[in-house]
């Protein structure tokens, strides 16, 4: 572990947040699975470094009974009734755009079934995050998002979006506000030190993983 991980796993711990270190994948669901080894309902809001991380798939196998993934919806009033189930959920998988040195998790959502699950619902939150999520400060977190995070996402989702062209944002490109229909930026959340401690767990892995 090196000195910026170690100095961020300190910083979600005074934040209230219970972090983990993971060396690779097969620690990282050696965690999981004693974290989630009583729970009756699993869900996770959409993220790549969960699929990379096999965590998605490992749920998918493992707990079949247990892990409801939106992929099940047959329509849009079906996913839409999984986002909702999120709020009673023993426990609810994320990513998170950016962790800060500080210890702050930082999200730009465009449903916002994430990152108000984050917030508010499951007994606990338990955030797969790879090393190259960490950033130095809000700004730094901010600029991931612009930059790296979003035009990524809008290309994997197809979405005719200005940054799907440019690589980046809007705003950072001209100053002005992304005005798309198919906009995925709309909703931003910093959290900070939490009320409830441990609520949320953030397992950091030693690998690139996700946007």
């Amino acid at each position: 572990m090196d000195a910026r991980v170690e100095k961020t796993m300190e910083a979600l711990r005074l934040n209230k947040m219970k972090p983990f270190y993971a060396e690779n994948r097969e620690e990282l669901l050696k965690i999981i699975r004693e974290l989630i080894k009583d729970d009756k309902l699993i869900t996770a809001g959409g993220s790549m470094t969960l699929k990379e991380s096999g965590v998605t798939e490992m749920l998918m196998s493992e707990y079949p009974n247990v892990y409801l993934d939106r992929s099940t919806g047959k329509n849009p009033e079906e996913v839409g009734e999984i986002f909702r189930k999120a709020f009673v959920s023993d426990t609810f998988f994320a990513s998170s755009n950016a962790i800060t040195e500080d210890g702050e998790l930082y999200n730009v959502d465009g449903n916002g079934n994430r990152v108000s699950a984050m917030i508010f619902g499951p007994k606990q939150v338990i955030i797969v995050a790879g090393v190259n999520k960490i950033v130095k400060n809000l700004e730094e977190a901010q600029l991931r998002v612009q930059k790296v995070t979003a035009p990524k996402n809008t290309v994997r989702l197809n979405c005719a979006t200005p940054c799907a062209k440019t690589g980046e944002c809007e705003r950072l490109r001209s100053g002005s506000p992304c005005k798309s229909d198919a906009r995925i930026c709309c909703s931003y959340v910093t959290l900070g030190q939490q009320r409830i401690p441990d609520r949320i767990k953030v397992i950091i892995v030693n690998e690139n993983l996700g946007y």
